[in-house]
């Protein structure tokens, strides 16, 4: 359990990064996703090549996980459109909703009963946000895009779960990424329709960061997080990935100086935020929840 821990925070840390490149890459958050995409797709073929660890599946397996690969693109999408519509910490602790789907999502898609604990949680981390928001009315559009994003990440856990005892994280990484980058190809047009941009092609500053996204902050990222299901479940997944946030910001903060946007109440909800998270950490270590029987 403790490598699926470590391997659990090693992929929260790179991706609390995501955040700030979101920032760093101009191009429009749709555009943004179908490169990060598309270049991590290219990756994991190569990485194949040496390895050989990507199996081929049926045409069954293949909708199913593609299907799981564009709730991630959707998510993706919505995320980075929280950023640019408002700002790294906005759109980071945004995320920090998941724990709250999760807590009715996990039990819908797994059959089990609704955990009191759980949902507790859940609701003061939408309290922590709450509180976070109630200092501004201006990113409303931020929030929403935000919310919109946290759903659709509470739903990936709980999907791939059942999944990971089937095939190996680099198949699932690749058929999800690969096929979630298919499908955004049929998505992106319809959404610049609605929200145009004049760069489809990013410069060479975008590329740099991009290639940094595709490769650490999603291949290697996306990887680990798949690896550590086989022994966490997907509420204490999804709670921990609150702690993302944490690191996000802590690079805004330097980076782009949005600390002097925020006021106590933003702490306040941040520390409810953080306090959840170890609580359940705690819940896990010492009564075993969250692990999957052997």
């Amino acid at each position: 359990m403790k490598k699926a821990f470590l391997q659990l925070h090693a992929a929260i840390f790179l991706a609390g990064f995501t955040g700030v490149l979101g920032k760093l890459i101009s191009i429009n958050e749709s555009l943004l996703v179908w490169y990060r995409m598309f270049f991590s797709a290219i990756i994991l073929f190569l990485i194949s090549l040496f390895t050989n660890k990507i199996r081929r599946l049926e045409f069954l397996q293949s909708i199913q996980l593609i299907g799981i690969g564009a709730v991630v693109a959707l998510h993706w999408v919505f995320f980075y459109g929280s950023i640019k519509y408002s700002n790294v910490s906005v759109g980071l602790v945004c995320l920090s909703a998941v724990g709250f789907f999760s807590a009715f999502l996990d039990p819908l898609f797994t059959k089990r009963r609704i955990d009191p604990v759980e949902v507790l949680l859940g609701i003061m981390v939408m309290l922590g946000i709450f509180l976070i928001f109630h200092f501004d009315r201006t990113y409303t559009t931020g929030i929403l895009f935000g919310m919109v994003s946290s759903l659709l990440a509470a739903l990936f856990p709980v999907l791939n779960k059942k999944l990971v005892g089937k095939y190996n994280a680099e198949t699932i990484t690749f058929y999800e990424i690969g096929g979630g980058w298919l499908l955004l190809n049929l998505f992106v047009p319809i959404y610049l329709w609605f929200i145009p941009t004049k760069d489809l092609v990013p410069g060479w500053t975008d590329f740099f960061w991009l290639m940094v996204l595709s490769l650490l902050c999603t291949v290697f990222a996306f990887n680990l997080s798949v690896r550590s299901l086989t022994r966490i479940s997907p509420f204490t997944v999804n709670l921990s990935f609150n702690l993302e946030p944490v690191y996000g910001m802590l690079l805004a903060f330097i980076l782009f100086k949005e600390h002097t946007l925020l006021g106590t109440s933003f702490y306040a909800g941040m520390g409810i935020i953080f306090s959840t998270v170890i609580f359940q950490s705690i819940r896990v270590y010492q009564k075993g929840k969250g692990l999957i029987k052997s």
